[in-house]
């Protein structure tokens, strides 16, 4: 049997830079970002003691009780492929049960299905042509099913978990879709010429143009902020405090001068993109990305993207990922923009299995599910 245990972080960093599904919301930066949590980096222990899983827990305690809801962001690290799940979780529970943990809640790094571009763009000339409104991914036949996840789902369900069904793919807190960009064994004229024909012109054109694509410093991260403002104001959207990103940017650098890069493109020294992106286990994530109302026809998104695409290729990642799209395949949908721009880089969509909740105390998570859809 294995057991759980809390580790160092010394322990625990050396254990995680060598896991395949390792991301950067299961380091210990990703805690130390996240202040209104408490947490917890634990290794999972086999029979001779060694490590063999790990991952970062974020506590969240309900008022007035002294019991608290667990979230475990992409992950835990463990072996997915494993015929007893059960034997990774039940030690888990152990431990969160000492907690007084009340409820658990996991986004797991496993993937079900991916759709390639070409794919995708075959299955819009048809919702066009047809003028069919309201389809998403789902309601075409994906390029590779992995087997393996479907597996994993079953298991979980049998163990007692409980699958949350996000609205178009986005959940309350992680998108259930994502797009990714392979690099592995890829030249960088491979990737570019992946691009579509306006995208590739759009970079030239940026170049031509004048943009300039450069590295920021944390003094540069005012500039960044104030911009995803503007950006904010623009697409309706909430924004965090700047200690946010300040924190973020600190932590992440202090745990590895890779792990974090902020990006700026401007023009004549006008800034009018800037974008964040983070780096582990060799895979580069589009973390936050802001853009001007000015200037928009000089194209400086598509040419800090190729940077991005550019720098992540020279450190070596597999993969880099756009992060979160909607499942819609319907144009007139606003949320079908985050689609479009990142399809144009080539890649393919990828669907996680979700996420799922796991109620240690049954009538007090109820409780706390009721809540939570009424707000």
């Amino acid at each position: 049997m294995m057991h759980v245990e809390v580790v160092s972080r010394e322990d625990y960093l050396s254990f995680i830079d060598q896991q395949p599904l390792g991301n950067f919301m299961q380091y210990p930066s990703w805690a130390e970002v996240k202040t209104e949590w408490d947490n917890d980096l634990l290794g999972w222990f086999d029979q001779e003691q060694r490590m063999v899983g790990c991952c970062l827990v974020l506590y969240r305690k309900l008022p007035g009780l002294n019991k608290h809801l667990a979230y475990i962001p992409r992950g835990p690290v463990i072996d997915w492929k494993s015929k007893q799940l059960g034997e990774w979780f039940e030690p888990l529970f152990e431990y969160l049960r000492r907690k007084n943990v009340f409820s658990v809640k996991m986004e797991p790094p496993v993937v079900r299905a991916k759709w390639k571009t070409p794919t995708i763009k075959e299955y819009l000339k048809e919702v066009r042509e047809h003028e069919l409104k309201g389809k998403t991914l789902r309601d075409l036949g994906p390029d590779e099913v992995v087997g393996s996840a479907e597996y994993v789902q079953q298991e979980l369900r049998s163990m007692g978990w409980k699958e949350k069904d996000g609205e178009g793919g986005f959940s309350a807190i992680q998108p259930q879709y994502v797009f990714r960009l392979p690099l592995e064994e890829r030249s960088l004229d491979d990737v570019f010429a992946g691009f579509h024909t306006n995208w590739r012109r759009n970079v030239r054109k940026a170049d031509k143009q004048g943009i300039v694509v450069t590295e920021g410093g944390e003094q540069e991260l005012k500039e960044f902020y104030e911009l995803l403002k503007v950006t904010a104001e623009r697409d309706k959207f909430s924004v965090r405090a700047f200690s946010y990103f300040d924190t973020m940017y600190k932590s992440m650098k202090r745990e590895d001068p890779n792990r974090i890069r902020l990006y700026m493109a401007r023009y004549e020294g006008e800034l009018l993109a800037s974008t964040i992106a983070t780096h582990t286990n060799g895979h580069t994530w589009y973390l936050y990305g802001a853009s001007s109302n000015e200037k928009r026809e000089k194209m400086p998104n598509h040419a800090i993207q190729w940077k991005m695409i550019q720098d992540a290729h020279a450190i070596g990642a597999h993969t880099y990922d756009f992060r979160g799209i909607s499942n819609t395949l319907d144009e007139s949908d606003h949320l079908y923009g985050l689609l479009r721009f990142k399809l144009g880089f080539g890649g393919e969509a990828c669907e996680f299995i979700g996420e799922w909740d796991y109620p240690l105390q049954p009538l007090l998570h109820w409780a706390f599910d009721m809540y939570m859809k009424k707000r």
